[in-house]
């Protein structure tokens, strides 16, 4: 999906560059996402933390709901 149309920049190429270890700003210098009409700005945020390797949503989730389904009473 184009989430940048002013300059043609895609989901996956903005999530490339995360999954790099590049921070929002690094992808903003270097792809020039959200630098004319700033519209998609949070759009390009939303992928950068989905798919930034040091920010890991997915175990977060997980590991909650593991929590939830075992119960506090689990560890005892």
């Amino acid at each position: 999906m184009i989430v940048c149309v002013c300059r043609r920049i895609s989901d996956r190429e903005i999530a490339r560059h995360a999954r790099a270890g590049m921070s929002f700003d690094e992808i903003q210098f270097e792809l020039g996402v959200a630098t004319q009409c700033g519209c998609c700005e949070s759009c390009a945020r939303d992928v950068v933390a989905q798919c930034h390797p040091l920010r890991p949503v997915a175990a977060l989730h997980n590991e909650t709901a593991a929590q939830a389904i075992a119960g506090p009473c689990s560890a005892v």
